[in-house]
């Protein structure tokens, strides 16, 4: 990737992501993957959190009964977003991220950064914001002054 930006993904109800599409992030890198997830009320967990997570294996298909989604290999078309070179930062809704907080959690890297966002029908609540909360932690109260 030298010489080039990085991109910035979206995950998020429809209105949320249509809203940054418009703004002008939609990209397709070389294998076609996109980097933005629209989550519908059809939308699996786990297709949520593979696109969001870069697991070593492949994802458990609930309807399966722990056996491998074949939708949802590791192959380059399936790896997520946390797993892509291009990838500089991540926008969840904040409403997703709850649904897949473990994944969430556990990201301790910089790049790629994470940042929940508000959505149209669930607004912004720092409380629940674990990113924030790491944050928080790396200051003194006195130095946020």
């Amino acid at each position: 990737m030298a010489g080039r930006g990085k991109l910035i993904a979206v995950m998020g109800d429809e209105d949320t992501v249509t809203g940054f599409l418009l703004g002008g992030i939609g990209e397709l890198d070389k294998h076609r993957r996109p980097n933005f997830l629209v989550v519908e009320k059809e939308t699996s967990l786990a297709e949520i959190e593979e696109t969001f997570r870069s697991d070593r294996g492949p994802a458990a298909c609930p309807a399966r009964t722990g056996s491998p989604c074949p939708s949802l290999s590791l192959s380059p078309l399936g790896r997520g977003f946390l797993a892509r070179e291009d990838v500089g930062m991540i926008l969840i809704s904040q409403a997703l991220a709850e649904q897949i907080r473990p994944a969430v959690a556990a990201h301790a890297r910089a790049l790629p950064a994470v940042l929940e966002i508000p959505s149209k029908d669930h607004p912004y609540d720092p409380a629940r914001d674990s990113v924030l909360r790491r944050a928080r932690g790396l200051f003194a109260p006195d130095e946020l002054r």
